[in-house]
């Protein structure tokens, strides 16, 4: 294996790099057996503000990995991962062999409080993705009931866009829609009662769903027949916002298990202009432990 720097993909034997995010790597096996799957390698880069970051936060990859494999393991509904093939050695840990999908653009987006962009448009109409709220609600405060606040999954190198259900409607057809809601609601659902069990709160996430074609063909998209089934990362600190609730109770809204860490550093010290500044130590340090400090929680306090 070559070496691999902080923000690098790695060479994989047998597997051939095809796309590298701001955070994942994917391969395509050089097997035309499995061709039908997918390798997805979390890799420990951070990016804030639309940039990649340096240095990388040691161990990210693996706590997004074990985290979404763990979530996996305790939500009713279809996912991606396969095993049809081993994960490769070299990135053993931090990778998941998935299936192919036929991804909906849509970023499924459940808020079950109200905080960062969605408190930003409630403070400017009184809503979120076309969703009235009550008037009165406070930043962090919990809405009456958990919403569904879609975003358009924009083609690389542009910015996602949030959009309303109707708008999700003419991408993806009113069945689709009517079940990617459903199931957004669902899990969250699920997933929340979860995190009290951590002593946490979930205050909102975003999934991304697609078409598994080897699956009971109970929905169709872009031509594609199959079963809608949940992909990518699922509830990590990445995708989720997740507060202490003994925190929560006493008033204090804004300590989240993210990187929000790095955000509010570069916020300060940065004026989005020209090439970020390289991170401190200590901030690199501060954000690994809250990204380990989550993945404990939640798999040692939860059956």
């Amino acid at each position: 294996m070559a070496a691999e720097s902080a923000n690098a993909a790695v060479n994989i034997a047998g597997w051939n790099h095809v796309y590298s995010g701001k955070v994942r790597d994917l391969y395509e096996s050089q097997d035309p057996a499995l061709q039908h799957v997918i390798l997805v390698v979390a890799s420990d880069r951070v990016s804030a503000f639309d940039h990649v970051l340096e240095p990388a936060i040691t161990g990210k990859g693996k706590h997004l990995t074990a985290l979404t494999n763990w979530w996996f393991d305790r939500l009713e509904v279809p996912n991606h991962l396969s095993t049809d093939v081993a994960v490769p050695a070299e990135v053993a840990g931090r990778a998941t062999v998935a299936k192919k999908l036929e991804m909906f653009p849509v970023e499924c987006v459940v808020r079950g409080y109200i905080s960062g962009s969605g408190w930003k448009d409630y403070q400017a109409n009184g809503s979120i993705c076309g969703v009235q709220l009550p008037e009165g609600l406070t930043f962090g405060g919990r809405l009456p009931e958990p919403i569904f606040t879609p975003a358009y999954k924009a083609p690389m190198g542009e910015h996602d866009e949030n959009i309303t259900f109707d708008q999700v409607v003419e991408l993806i057809g009113q069945a689709n829609a009517d079940a990617l809601r459903k199931l957004s609601l669902d899990v969250f659902k699920r997933a929340s009662e979860l995190a009290e069990h951590a002593g946490l709160i979930l205050a909102d996430t975003k999934f991304e769903f697609g078409i598994d074609p080897s699956g009971e063909p109970t929905a169709t998209f872009n031509g594609v027949s199959g079963t809608i089934t949940l992909g990518d990362e699922v509830l990590t600190p990445d995708s989720s916002r997740f507060w202490s609730k003994a925190a929560w109770d006493r008033g204090e809204r804004k300590d989240s298990f993210d990187k929000q860490i790095v955000r509010n550093w570069l916020a300060e010290n940065w004026n989005q202009e020209g090439t970020p500044p390289v991170l401190p130590a200590e901030i690199v340090a501060q954000t690994a432990d809250k990204y380990a400090e989550l993945v404990e929680r939640l798999t040692t306090e939860v059956a």
